[in-house]
C-alpha cells in the first residue's frame, strides 16, 4: 500500500511539471473548449489535465507551442511514416497545388497510377479507394456482405477498425454501427474464433493480424492460419485490416505471415500524409463496385479521388517506401523492440509489437506474453507516468505507450530513447515489481 501511495506521489508531481512547462498548451486548451466539445476533435489524442499543443514539425521532430521540440515516435499513428518535410513529398504536392490542380471533378491518370501500384505491392486483383481506413473497412463489408448476402461479422475483442468500428473491452462501442450485426471473439482463442466464424449468418471475419489501437497485440500463426481455414470452410469473407500493418514488411503483414484474405483494408501511411483509404482483394468479391454492372454497389466520395493524395500516396510507394526500404525499417525496429525488451527485463515493464510499431505495457502480474490485451490488468498510473517522464526527455509518444517510428529518425535516438528507458526503470523501481501494493 505505501509503495502505490508513493506512486501516486510520484504522478502528481509529474504532473505538477507538465502543468508548468507548457502554460500556453493549458491556454490553448481553455480557448478550445470554448468551441469543442471538451476541447477535443480527435479522442486519442485528450489528456488531463490539458492536451500538448504542437505547433510545427519537421523532419523526425515536432515543436509544441511551448518551444519544446520533440522526437516524434507517435508517428501519427503508423501515418507519418515520411516523417513531417519529406523532400519527395513536399515536392509532389508543390506540383500537384501549381500544375494540376485541386478537385478536378473527374477521373485522372493519378488514381490508375497508385491503384496499379497497391495491387502490385500487396497482391490484391483489384482496389477502390475512400477517404480513411474507418471508410475502407465499412466498404469491405459490405462488399463481404453482398457477396455472401449475410449480415453478420465475426471481430475480436481489443481491435479498433475506426471511428466506429471499435471494440475495446470485448464489447461494440457505443457508436458502432451495425449494433447487432457483432460477434465478439477473444483474441487468439483459435477455438472461440473458429466456433464464431461457423454461426449462422456470418458474411465476414474482420482482424488485424497484429492490433494497433490494442496494444500491438500479434497474432499467433496457429491463430491466423485457423480463421483462414475456418473461413474457407464456412464460406465466410476473411477480411485483414493492413491499415497500420501494411507498413511492417515489404508486401504487407499478410505476406509473412502464411495467409491469403479475401479482402484487405488499408489507410494511414499509404497517402503520403494525405487522408487516405483503400480496400482490395479477390476480383469476383471487388466486382460489386463495378459501377458499369446492374445492381452494383454504389459507392462515391467527394475526395476518394483527390489529386493530393493520389499522387503524394503514389510518391511515398514507389518512390521513397520502395520493397528493400520497407524490409530495412522493419528490421531496425525490430532490433529496436528487441533492445527495449531487453532493458526491460527485470521489471513488469514490457513492450509488444512487430518492426516499427509498438506499445509500451505495465501488466500488474508481470505477464509479458501478452496474447490478449483484454484479459491483462495494467497499471494505469505507470503508463501516465512514462508518458509524462518520456516527454520530458524529449520524446513525443502516445499517451497510450503506442509507438511508431518515422523514416530518416537517427540511431542516436533510438539509443536515447533506450536509455531513457532504463533509467525510468532504474528511477521507479520500486513501483515496477509485480508484488507493489
Amino acid at each position: 500500500m505505501f509503495a502505490l501511495q508513493e506512486l501516486g506521489t510520484t504522478l502528481e508531481h509529474a504532473r505538477a511539471r507538465y502543468i508548468q512547462q507548457n502554460p500556453k498548451s493549458k491556454a490553448l486548451h481553455a480557448e478550445a473548449s470554448n468551441s469543442l466539445p471538451g476541447g477535443n476533435t480527435r479522442a486519442v489524442l485528450h489528456a488531463d489535465p490539458f492536451p500538448l499543443y504542437i505547433k510545427s514539425g519537421h523532419g523526425y521532430q515536432v515543436t509544441s507551442e511551448d518551444g519544446t521540440t520533440y522526437t516524434d515516435f507517435t508517428g501519427e499513428f503508423t501515418a507519418a511514416l515520411y516523417g513531417h518535410s519529406s523532400p519527395v513529398i513536399r515536392k509532389t504536392i508543390t506540383t500537384v497545388l501549381t500544375t494540376i490542380g485541386l478537385n478536378l471533378s473527374g477521373t485522372t491518370r493519378a488514381e490508375q497510377s497508385l491503384a496499379s501500384a497497391i495491387c502490385a505491392r500487396f497482391n490484391v486483383s483489384k482496389v477502390r479507394f475512400t477517404n480513411s481506413g474507418t471508410e475502407a473497412n465499412l466498404q469491405a463489408l459490405a462488399a463481404a456482405r453482398r457477396f455472401t448476402k449475410k449480415r453478420k461479422v465475426v471481430v475480436f475483442g481489443g481491435a479498433y477498425h475506426g471511428g466506429v468500428l471499435g471494440f475495446a473491452g470485448g464489447k461494440p462501442a457505443a457508436n458502432n454501427v451495425d449494433l447487432d450485426d457483432w460477434i465478439v471473439a477473444k483474441y487468439n482463442d483459435v477455438d472461440g474464433a473458429t466456433r464464431a466464424i461457423q454461426d449462422e449468418g456470418v458474411a465476414a471475419v474482420l482482424l488485424e493480424a497484429m492490433q494497433g489501437a490494442g496494444g500491438c497485440i500479434v497474432a499467433t500463426e496457429e491463430f491466423l492460419k485457423a480463421i483462414e481455414d475456418a473461413a474457407r470452410k464456412a464460406g465466410v469473407v476473411f477480411i485483414m485490416d493492413e491499415v497500420m500493418t501494411s507498413r511492417l514488411c515489404a508486401h504487407g503483414l499478410a505476406s509473412i505471415r502464411g495467409v491469403t484474405p479475401d479482402l484487405k483494408t488499408f489507410g494511414k501511411w499509404l497517402g503520403g500524409g494525405i487522408t487516405f483509404g483503400a480496400f482490395g482483394g479477390r476480383e469476383d468479391m471487388m466486382a460489386a463496385y463495378d459501377p458499369s454492372q446492374p445492381d452494383c454497389l454504389p459507392h462515391s466520395g467527394t475526395f476518394n479521388n483527390n489529386t493530393l493524395a493520389m499522387h503524394a500516396g503514389h510518391a511515398g510507394l514507389t518512390e521513397i517506401y520502395t520493397p528493400s526500404v520497407a524490409n530495412e525499417f522493419t528490421a531496425l525496429g525490430t532490433e529496436f523492440l528487441g533492445r527495449l525488451n531487453e532493458a526491460s527485463r527485470d521489471s513488469i515493464l514490457c513492450f509488444t509489437g512487430l518492426g516499427t510499431v509498438m506499445t509500451a505495457h505495465f501488466p500488474v502480474n508481470g505477464e509479458k506474453d501478452i496474447r490478449d490485451g483484454d484479459d491483462v490488468e495494467e497499471r494505469s498510473e505507470l503508463r501516465e507516468l512514462f508518458w509524462l517522464e518520456m516527454l520530458e526527455n524529449g520524446f513525443w509518444v502516445a499517451r497510450r505507450g503506442f509507438i511508431a517510428l518515422i523514416l530518416g529518425t537517427p540511431r542516436r535516438e533510438l539509443d536515447r530513447f533506450v536509455d531513457a528507458v532504463e533509467a525510468f526503470i532504474r528511477r521507479h523501481e520500486a513501483f515496477l515489481k509485480t508484488t507493489v501494493g
